[in-house]
């Protein structure tokens, strides 16, 4: 860029300095020469350099490229103790499954819900060819279990025949004064006041024979308990509540703290 317009001066410059002429004759042969080196009234034109990008900035160029490994696999072996949330297998994808108290995440990692053994098997009877990870309570236990057999629960229970006798027994005596059942006496404590109540215990959600919500919310009536009538503009009363809520939370506190 700078040859095409430097070149003509410096030729006429060093042609008037190694030929010197009479000084008649350089003004007149050499005025196109001395034009030349003249400073021109055009304002000089500056040199500019434009550096383009030979990489990109952003996006996906500078990702990474041999990134470190991300630790999938298998965490916990073959019969391995584990705990509800200890990780049994990272992986990506569905190359596991997860089977009996295992769960799966939505990365695909299976995890433990329950304390036992893992195990790794295949159930043909669920699918052909997924393989499961499972956990089970004792070390010895094979999956998959039957259909229909006898599974432990998670409290820790096992499944076992009773007879007859035992059944009408616990039945009668309401397992041992813990849980009634349907015409079991129930004692009701009141102010000074014993008395013996036969209630109707149905057998609700969860297994359990008690009576209905509505029945022990009127437990204090049942006891002749007065209680006070609750009023929403008695903020008197909702005052000394928080108070009292507030000074339990700080000895609580300082409890802890010791």
């Amino acid at each position: 860029m700078l040859l095409p317009r430097i070149r003509p001066p410096s030729q006429g410059l060093l042609q008037a300095l190694t030929n010197p002429l009479p000084p008649s004759k350089t003004s007149i042969n050499h005025l196109p020469t001395l034009h030349l080196l003249r400073p021109s009234r055009t304002p000089n034109l500056t040199l500019t350099h434009h550096r383009h990008a030979s990489h990109q900035t952003q996006g996906r160029a500078n990702g990474a490229k041999d990134g470190p490994g991300k630790r999938l696999g298998a965490k916990k072996s073959g019969e391995q103790y584990v705990i509800p949330g200890n990780i049994i297998f990272r992986q990506r994808g569905t190359h596991w499954f997860a089977g009996d108290n295992c769960g799966m995440g939505r990365d695909h990692t299976i995890y433990a819900t329950e304390t036992g053994y893992v195990k790794y098997y295949k159930d043909p009877e669920r699918h052909p060819k997924r393989k499961y990870i499972g956990v089970v309570f004792e070390r010895g236990d094979v999956l998959p279990l039957p259909r229909n057999a006898a599974r432990r629960r998670r409290l820790g229970m096992v499944g076992v025949v009773r007879d007859g006798e035992t059944v009408a027994a616990e039945e009668e005596i309401g397992l041992g004064g813990v849980i009634g059942v349907v015409g079991a006496e129930r004692e009701v404590v009141g102010k000074g006041k014993v008395a013996l109540v036969k209630r109707e215990l149905k057998i609700r959600p969860g297994y359990m024979y008690r009576e209905a919500n509505w029945e022990i919310g009127r437990a204090a009536e049942r006891a002749k308990v007065k209680v006070k009538a609750f009023k929403p503009g008695d903020r008197f009363t909702a005052w000394r509540k928080t108070v009292a809520r507030r000074a339990r939370t700080a000895q609580n506190r300082a409890m802890r703290r010791k």
